[in-house]
């Protein structure tokens, strides 16, 4: 008893990680962590934390994967209702020239991957062709690779065709890969007779 108080006995660590007894005033006995328990503790968080990050970078790597694919069904979604709102034609373009064509919209579009034009009428009665989406700016990723990318231009009915060409899409449109996955790295939007578009199950392939 010190000035009226209860000195009670408790544990701690001392520096050589021991645990020795200290008195404090009143309370229950207090035990702290002896420096194996101090040890073992960060070894397990370390190991944990070992396993969840490349877990957390998959599961990003692969749902970006997953964002630019919806994002190119949307894009063709758009160019299809908007070919038919104005009874004209717009164009999902390719990176490649060739895919794209070398006529008003096919010029319009350069190699602007993923972007989408519309075909217009200037004032003076020509036709013209004027941007009406952006490219997706996952396209432009540094991880994310454009293995194969056709062109698709729709016509007022609303049915895709290959550019300068009447023959409706069927087969790919875009297989898109990602270099910051080692399996499932592939991701196709697929288009069955200029009307239907899927997106396949990623799959696992070389990126170029």
């Amino acid at each position: 008893m010190r000035g009226g108080a209860c000195v009670r006995g408790a544990w701690a660590i001392d520096g050589a990680g021991m645990s020795r007894h200290v008195l404090r005033r009143g309370g229950a006995p207090v035990r702290g962590f002896t420096l194996l328990e101090l040890v073992t503790t960060i070894t397990v968080a370390a190991i944990l934390l070992a396993i969840a990050v490349p877990n957390f970078n998959h599961m990003i790597n692969s749902h970006r994967l997953t964002t630019v694919a919806n994002d190119l069904v949307t894009e063709l979604t758009e160019a299809r209702l908007e070919a038919i709102k104005l009874n004209s034609y717009t164009q999902l373009c390719s990176n490649s020239q060739t895919s794209n064509a070398t006529d008003t919209l096919g010029t319009a579009c350069g190699t602007s991957v993923g972007a989408v034009f519309e075909q217009i009428k200037n004032a003076d009665g020509s036709v013209g062709a004027q941007q009406l989406l952006q490219p997706t700016q996952e396209l432009s990723s540094g991880t994310l690779q454009v293995t194969t990318f056709n062109a698709v231009r729709y016509s007022g009915l609303g049915l895709g065709y290959k550019p300068g060409t009447s023959t409706p899409v069927d087969g790919t449109v875009a297989d898109i890969c990602s270099t910051s996955l080692s399996t499932n790295n592939h991701i196709q939007v697929v288009m069955s007779g200029g009307s239907l578009f899927s997106i396949s199950s990623p799959f696992t392939a070389t990126c170029p």
